[in-house]
């Protein structure tokens, strides 16, 4: 089993591993990593301290690396693994739903799941106390730690937070994604024990863009990334450094999940989450993005 730096009072980082499965990111360039570069990323995640793990079925082979790696590692069975349900299965057929639970563990080489998460929110319409049983029924026998849902809307979110079951909320949340802040979901959510995720810090990669470089369909970003760019230099700070510490500033009980292409970029993901410098006036930052249009922070709005 291989030496780690972990510290789970300070471990807030989980590695998104959507990367590691499939071609993902408007800033990706390298598409995805082959098997040493996949293995070199968890490892790295591993070493660093990273105990939690983000991933899915409908991020291709992601499950199958991640398993494969942690496994080879030594280390699938201490690892906080999250993975998330198909989207397109019924949920309220018990059959197709453990089938599912199944298939994961499986894929991940463990018995036993850390979280279990829906992955379209629009499990919600149908959550009834039936559905609930059954995902109780799957704590109760072992399989599954703790169950939650990836979300894309504060209303929804809303809806989650009444469900006692939730106890995992994913939701995105960056430089000038503000809407679950704003909406009191963080603090809602903490102040009921659940825990939240944040996914999206980066914006699948497009706060970390340079204007010369987006896509046509993304041009009305321009002022966003404009405003990014005057901000670094205001705090003498990269543009990861910038999204990192924001974040890690102004939700300081929530974890972040951070994904990446190379072992070199979580490295230097791990360097800048521990660098003192990111101490940032987060309100500040807050009344530059205020009023930033739903079309630049909704990626499944965005024009591919």
């Amino acid at each position: 089993m291989i030496k780690s730096n972990y510290n789970e009072s300070e471990c807030r980082l989980v590695l998104g591993t959507a990367q590691l499965g499939m071609h993902y990111g408007i800033a990706n360039r390298t598409g995805k990593p082959d098997v040493r570069t996949a293995h070199d990323i968890i490892e790295t995640a591993w070493v660093g301290g990273i105990r939690y793990f983000d991933t899915a079925q409908a991020y291709g082979e992601s499950e199958e690396v991640l398993g494969y790696v942690l496994s080879d590692l030594g280390v699938v069975n201490e690892a906080r693994i999250i993975t998330k349900l198909p989207p397109h299965i019924d949920y309220t057929n018990e059959k197709e739903l453990k089938n599912a639970l199944h298939k994961s563990l499986a894929c991940l080489k463990c018995d036993r799941l850390f979280g279990l998460m829906f992955h379209r929110e629009e499990v919600l319409d149908v959550f009834d106390d039936e559905l609930v049983e059954i995902l109780q029924l799957l704590i109760d026998k072992g399989f599954v730690e703790h169950i939650g849902i990836s979300l894309y809307s504060p209303g929804k979110a809303s809806q989650a937070l009444k469900k006692n079951i939730l106890r995992l909320l994913q939701v995105p949340a960056n430089l000038c994604d503000h809407r679950f802040h704003r909406e009191g979901i963080f603090t809602s959510g903490i102040s009921q024990g659940k825990q939240i995720y944040i996914r999206s810090v980066f914006l699948q990669g497009l706060l970390l863009s340079d204007v010369k470089s987006l896509p046509p369909s993304m041009l009305h970003a321009t002022p966003i990334l404009n405003k990014v760019d005057l901000l670094c230099k205001k705090f003498n700070l990269s543009k990861q450094e910038l999204c990192l510490g924001y974040i890690k500033n102004k939700y300081i009980n929530a974890f972040v999940i951070v994904g990446v292409e190379t072992g070199d970029q979580l490295r230097h993901n791990l360097s800048t989450w521990n660098n003192e410098r990111l101490a940032l006036a987060v309100d500040e930052i807050d009344g530059v993005f205020e009023d930033t249009e739903e079309k630049i922070v909704n990626p499944t709005l965005w024009t591919r």
